[in-house]
């Protein structure tokens, strides 16, 4: 009886099996800490997750050929344009059939747009010939486009029409490297064509420059907060911050003012006798104006995780290593910096991220020569409209980074990575 008394299940107050009741007061438990926290995955979904999906969608995304003129797309699946010969006459009545759809839904223009991006002339060919459409007779369409618009006799529009009538298509990545597709395969346009792949190297460029430059300012200034009374620490951090109350246009503009060639930086050098009035330095609207404004902006990224992680690090190390013969450059370059390190990556990982993605500071004290991708990226968003391309170069700027990141992460390990 005792054997099988000592078999049979524990149970609760209520008559429970005390595992069951364990488990459900598991499952409420995980609940509960779900619900704290979903308020903070959904708007993580809706304010990162969805717009970079939506990015994602956009720079493949070409509904716009194969919704407008449909009929035209599938009769041009028959035509090669290898022969050098134009589509025949049935391609031309397709063409006539959608457009005169497209016209009362006043799509044409948005075709229009979207292949002008492709083949220059395009927008205005299809506005033309959409304002015509209307009046072309019955029959005989070939001689009449022909009639309204010499450019449908050229036989590369109506490849640039086949090639991007698919939904899908990788037009705006190879824009992105400044390739194209043409009838012999992808090539790379011209060297005095190329834009991008020299915006990226220079982005990449003056970002690791940015990063360098406050990992040299900071540290020492970082060094000096650890290492005095916390009082003066105090006081001085507020001045390392004070630039976090300060509009960051209004920072880049005063940076307008300081480097100009008739500026407060050139005035003064002239002053000293340091420079002619003839010799002034030229700081603006090049990639020193950009380096400059930007490290000033991004200096206090990289004090702040410096500063915490020294902090921790104990005074009796260096002074252990003194006192075992060490001078002072020994004692800090093998004791005191080794431990410093983890902020050191902290500060270059956040520096370097938030630089790679910055356009205002570039647009205001770049001028041609300083500017990043990000700024043409915000072109093609706000002016030219071309937000496939856009997004395309977006998502070339965030895989540089996550391969980057994992560069850094196999070189120097995230794990040591430490904010304090």
């Amino acid at each position: 009886m005792s054997d099988a008394g000592s078999n049979a299940p524990v149970l609760t107050n209520d008559g429970v099996p005390l595992k069951v009741s364990l488990q459900r007061a598991l499952r409420r438990e995980k609940l509960r800490a779900f619900l704290l926290i979903a308020p903070l995955l959904i708007f993580i979904l809706i304010t990162f997750v969805l717009p970079i999906a939506d990015m994602l969608f956009r720079s493949v995304e070409n509904g716009i050929v194969a919704d407008t003129i449909p009929q035209t797309i599938k009769s041009l699946s028959d035509w090669d344009p290898s022969t050098g010969e134009l589509p025949g006459e049935p391609t031309y009545a397709a063409l006539h059939a959608d457009l005169s759809v497209a016209v009362k839904s006043k799509t044409h223009t948005r075709l229009g747009s979207r292949l002008n991006y492709e083949i220059s002339g395009a927008s205005s060919l299809f506005r033309k010939t959409g304002r015509r459409i209307k009046k072309m007779d019955e029959g005989n369409y070939k001689e009449q486009f022909l009639k309204a618009d010499k450019k449908w006799g050229d036989i590369a529009y109506w490849r640039v029409i086949r090639q991007f009538g698919a939904r899908y298509t990788a037009g705006y990545f190879l824009n992105a490297v400044d390739a194209e597709n043409t009838g012999d395969g992808v090539q790379f346009r011209p060297e005095d064509e190329q834009i991008y792949l020299f915006l990226f190297g220079r982005t990449m460029f003056l970002s690791v420059s940015i990063t360098v430059s406050c990992l040299l300012l900071g540290y020492p200034i970082a060094f000096l907060l650890a290492n005095i009374k916390v009082r003066t620490s105090n006081l001085l951090m507020i001045l390392v911050l004070l630039p976090f109350w300060t509009s960051l246009l209004v920072r880049t503009s005063a940076w307008k003012v300081l480097l100009q060639q008739q500026g407060v930086i050139n005035d003064f050098l002239v002053w000293t006798g340091l420079i002619s009035d003839a010799g002034r330095l030229v700081m603006i609207n090049n990639q020193t104006g950009t380096i400059i404004a930007m490290t000033h902006i991004l200096l206090p990224f990289m004090i702040l995780p410096l500063f915490s992680v020294m902090k921790t690090i104990s005074p009796s190390y260096v002074r252990a290593a003194k006192s075992m013969g060490a001078n002072d450059w020994t004692a800090f370059w093998r004791i005191y910096f080794p431990q410093s390190i983890p902020g050191i990556g902290a500060g270059a990982i956040l520096v370097f991220i938030l630089s790679i993605g910055f356009y205002i500071t570039p647009e205001l004290v770049g001028g041609t020569s300083g500017i990043f991708i990000s700024n043409r990226i915000a072109y093609h968003i706000s002016s030219s409209l071309n937000w496939g391309l856009a997004a395309a170069l977006g998502v070339m700027l965030l895989a540089m980074v996550m391969v980057l990141f994992y560069v850094y992460d196999k070189i120097v390990g995230i794990d040591n990575v430490k904010l304090g």
